[in-house]
């Protein structure tokens, strides 16, 4: 069986996502054994961002690129029935997501969930059709 790395790499409708993640230096993180969810914005969620999405990829902005690709990936497996309304998950730097359902669909926080359940061997992805620009965590 693939890992998620693996499968993610393989969809051409993550290519965005997938550079984003080289250039952010998580790759050896999800080569991991996990659990890992991956919540992959599909390519056309880049054109939507208010930042440019080449400005980030450029090494001088490596730091604000790592967060906003952690801000995707869980430290568990969340299947799609797993997403509750209302439920809160954990990204692996430490950032807060809060799961919806509007309508029958699944949102985490402002992405919705296009396809679902695509196992690997060490997790989990589902591709949504937003960035989630999530604010670091505070340390208190």
């Amino acid at each position: 069986m693939s890992n998620i790395l693996q499968i993610a790499t393989a969809d051409r409708n993550l290519n965005n996502f997938m550079k984003g993640l080289m250039a952010a230096g998580l790759e050896e993180t999800l080569n991991g054994f996990g659990p890992f969810t991956i919540l992959a914005p599909i390519n056309l969620a880049f054109s939507k961002m208010a930042e440019s999405w080449e400005d980030l990829l450029k090494p001088a902005n490596k730091a604000k690129l790592s967060n906003l690709i952690a801000s995707h990936i869980l430290k568990e497996k969340r299947l799609l029935k797993d997403f509750a309304n209302g439920r809160k998950l954990t990204t692996i730097n430490g950032n807060e997501l809060t799961v919806a359902v509007k309508n029958g669909e699944i949102w985490v926080n402002e992405a919705r969930i296009l396809t679902k359940d695509r196992q690997g061997s060490n997790g989990v992805i589902h591709s949504v059709d937003t960035v989630n620009i999530v604010l670091p965590a505070l340390v208190v």
